[in-house]
């Protein structure tokens, strides 16, 4: 596929989606939809990615749906969403299920589909300016995006509905207090900050970090029988694994692991 509306990179293990519509606020579109689904799978299946950084373009992060191309569409808008929340979905499962850590670097506003894809990152680093927003209800829609899954899970109900009902914009340092987001830096700190985390990610226990993202996202669905009985039997056979090898033994000899990339 051709991208227009991402820039894919891959540097040193780390796969890059630059959102690259930044003089529409990098907002949500079905080229856009279609292109970030289909780089998502590459991602997802290629082993010589270790972790997975999302990026906006310009001033925003990403302001959700592009309201005026949906509205182009016509008596064909129903359908059309359709589509473009089809690709979406896509795109959030396969950064959730794939079995390497996803970074969200936020430069900005954050608003509707775009929160969809902060909240399906496994760690958020933003900018003190960065602004969060729902505003699904203010144009009379409703949530997309797994914003309805992910918000109970991670900030509770009643905040999810001050979002979702309110649409309060939250600012960096909040989204932060209500845990939707892992840490706040300077603009300028954003960009190293965040190659930082991806490098150091890179070097780690990718196999371990993927069933940790396993672990976790499956104990929602589980009996604390069933979740412990998966920890139990997962913890014994990393401990026979490469990686695992690698791990105890470079604790045990006081020196940093080299895991198996």
């Amino acid at each position: 596929m051709e991208y227009t509306t991402i820039k894919p990179e891959i540097k040193n293990h780390t796969g890059i989606i630059i959102f690259n519509r930044s003089d529409e606020g990098n907002s949500v579109m079905l080229k856009f939809m279609e292109e970030l689904a289909h780089i998502s799978e590459i991602y997802k299946e290629d082993k010589n990615i270790r972790v997975v950084v999302l990026k906006g373009s310009g001033s925003h992060f990403s302001v959700g749906g592009d309201l005026k191309a949906f509205a182009a569409e016509g008596s064909g808008i129903s359908p059309h969403l359709r589509q473009v929340t089809l690709h979406l979905n896509k795109a959030i499962i396969n950064f959730v299920k794939m079995k390497k850590p996803v970074i969200a670097a936020v430069n900005g506003t954050v608003a509707g589909a775009g929160m969809g894809l902060v909240c399906a990152a496994d760690i958020v680093v933003a900018t003190k300016k960065a602004r969060f927003v729902m505003a699904y209800t203010k144009a009379g829609l409703t949530p997309d995006g797994a914003t309805s899954y992910f918000l109970p899970r991670l900030i509770g109900l009643k905040k999810s509905l001050e979002l979702s009902l309110l649409n309060r914009m939250l600012t960096a340092e909040e989204a932060k207090e209500w845990g939707l987001i892992t840490e706040t830096c300077s603009d300028t700190e954003l960009e190293n900050t965040t190659n930082k985390l991806a490098e150091s990610m890179a070097e780690g226990a990718t196999e371990a970090f993927g069933l940790t993202k396993e672990l976790l996202y499956s104990s929602f669905h589980h009996s604390l029988e069933d979740q412990t009985e998966k920890e139990s039997l997962l913890i014994a056979e990393k401990t026979a694994s490469p990686e695992g090898q690698e791990g105890i033994n470079a604790f045990l000899e006081k020196r940093k692991p080299e895991f198996p990339k």
